[in-house]
């Protein structure tokens, strides 16, 4: 098959798809949609490894979210994700990384230290990273500036027109979820035209963030297709356009090729 969307951020590796993963899955792929499974603690993407190791239109992440960075140690953790992303060949990059001070799980300084670490693992191994930031947008550009990496994307992106300036004038690219079909999203849909089509990424977050008018289900891949609607609708633009250029776009950050099977 060649794929003609990717869904660039989900958990498909959760275990909010124990009972149907593969059924999910198989929705996605028959309508051409494509999958970056990140991970956010060491098992999670342990298990985003061999999610993509046995599925051909996936790729897998590899790293530790905020809320858990309490529980990384750089001796064995970064050696660990270090070897995934050099020894096997469906780790594309590292993910999901970054800082998250709405729910503070985990110490923010400490927080700041492991996505620092993290990010700059991703700069000396040459691959992208796929950071979530909430509530911490001048730091998160502060480490991104300090590390000095402009291979990446603020994935889920909920911040300002400002916050999308910095990140686009730091050379990163922008993942709109189904948060952008949300009523109240008045003004996270007017960032959505101040985004360049060949910095733009589309996900689902998937369980999370269902777009409407599934809000509140389990959110899964092929919804990823609302996001690019509703994204397109935002630009003035046909869907396919946004289908073509994401798409393009996803390949070319993670080394992906297109061609399945």
């Amino acid at each position: 098959m060649t794929l003609r969307v990717m869904d660039s951020h989900c958990h498909l590796q959760d275990e909010d798809f124990s009972p149907d993963r593969d059924a999910v899955y198989q929705r996605a792929i028959q309508e051409g949609v494509g999958v970056i499974v990140p991970g956010y603690t060491m098992d999670s993407s342990e298990k985003a490894v061999a999610f993509a190791k046995s599925h051909d239109a996936a790729w897998a992440l590899v790293g530790v979210h905020p809320h858990d960075s309490r529980l990384f140690s750089e001796d064995p953790d970064l050696h660990q994700l270090r070897d995934w992303v050099k020894n096997q060949q469906r780790v594309v990059g590292i993910g999901e990384i970054g800082l998250d001070y709405h729910y503070d799980h985990s110490p923010r300084d400490v927080q700041r230290r492991v996505f620092e670490a993290q990010l700059a693992l991703a700069r000396d191994l040459g691959v992208p990273a796929s950071v979530h930031t909430r509530e911490a947008e001048e730091d998160t550009l502060a480490i991104i500036r300090s590390v000095g990496w402009k291979m990446g994307v603020i994935h889920c992106f909920t911040g300002t027109a400002a916050f999308a300036e910095a990140v686009l004038d730091l050379g990163w690219h922008i993942s709109f979820s189904g948060a952008i079909t949300f009523k109240s999203a008045h003004d996270l849909r007017a960032v959505v035209p101040l985004v360049p089509m060949n910095r733009l990424l589309i996900e689902t977050d998937s369980p999370y963030l269902s777009p409407v008018p599934w809000r509140g289900q389990r959110n899964e891949p092929l919804r990823v297709i609302r996001v690019a609607e509703v994204v397109a609708a935002q630009k003035n633009c046909l869907t396919q356009q946004v289908f073509d250029n994401t798409l393009s776009n996803t390949l070319s950050l993670f080394s992906v090729s297109p061609n399945i099977g």
